[in-house]
């Protein structure tokens, strides 16, 4: 991305704040330091910051220091002051940032993407890359924030069909710099794919991501029927790569991926155990 693109995406972007810029701001503003090179998108981009004891300046907008800024949390600018990066309708869907750059999200506490050893970014890329996105129409069943789409897109997809049926986690993903935004291959439908998977063609797809959130929170997207469907949508030989994690593992023994791996093989695939999920092809 050149200088002069950086500058128009920035300029485009409400600023985000972590604790660890808004310490850089305020640091800067109590040594007495005009300005400050910090990132206001989640260390997408860089900018430099006119700061003074009062507050800051970004693309001719003033902010304020906040009074009170948390770990663990973002916040955006609304309209009148930075508020936290979160909804709670049914669940308390959190934007969460990491030492990575690119966030991951919580539902009620509940971590939704791999972040200790590797950005979820970057985790995301490593397992698009399985299934060979170039040229492909890619079912993504569970949208999230997105970055299993914007990792097909880069990598060439044809066409990426997505669902994420929780609205909240859309609206973290419209704020978030790291989602992808406005690509006519991208088609983003609020809906469970649960029940949007009948209506959908018969191999239709030549490959698919699964990342469902844990078993003890959505059941339905690990059952046998569930499989059955998502298998009718595959053409002959399309991958699949299912994310399931380790939950449970080390307190109750439950092996969710071979249970996994056992139930796709029911429903007309090939599978084999790699990292954190199961690739399968369908037969």
């Amino acid at each position: 991305m050149s200088a002069e693109n950086r500058a128009r995406r920035c300029s485009m972007i409400r600023p985000l704040l972590t604790r660890k810029v808004h310490d850089a701001l305020l640091g800067a503003a109590r040594s007495g330091v005009g300005t400050v090179e910090c990132s206001l998108d989640l260390d997408r981009t860089s900018v430099h910051v006119q700061v003074d004891a009062t507050g800051w300046v970004h693309a001719g907008e003033r902010f304020p220091f906040l009074p009170r800024c948390r770990d663990r949390t973002i916040y955006y600018w609304a309209d009148t002051e930075f508020a936290p990066l979160a909804r709670f309708t049914t669940a308390l869907i959190k934007l969460v940032p990491t030492e990575w750059g690119p966030p991951t999200f919580e539902i009620d506490g509940i971590k939704m993407l791999p972040t200790a050893r590797v950005s979820p970014y970057a985790d995301a890329e490593n397992k698009v890359r399985l299934i060979g996105p170039r040229g492909k129409k890619i079912l993504d069943t569970c949208g999230g924030l997105g970055y299993f789409a914007a990792w097909c897109l880069q990598g060439g997809a044809a066409e990426v069909v997505s669902y994420e049926k929780n609205a909240d986690v859309l609206w973290l993903r419209g704020l978030n710099p790291w989602s992808p935004s406005n690509a006519p291959n991208l088609k983003l439908a609020n809906a469970d794919v649960v029940n949007e998977l009948g209506a959908l063609p018969p191999e239709s797809f030549d490959a698919a991501l699964h990342d469902p959130p844990r078993f003890g929170i959505a059941g339905e997207l690990y059952s046998q029927s569930f499989y059955g469907a998502l298998a009718k949508t595959l053409k002959r030989g399309a991958p699949l790569f299912h994310y399931t994690g380790a939950p449970n593992k080390l307190t109750s023994g439950r092996d969710v991926a071979n249970e996994v791996s056992q139930r796709l093989r029911i429903a007309g695939f090939s599978t084999r155990l790699i990292g954190d999920g199961v690739l399968a092809h369908k037969k």
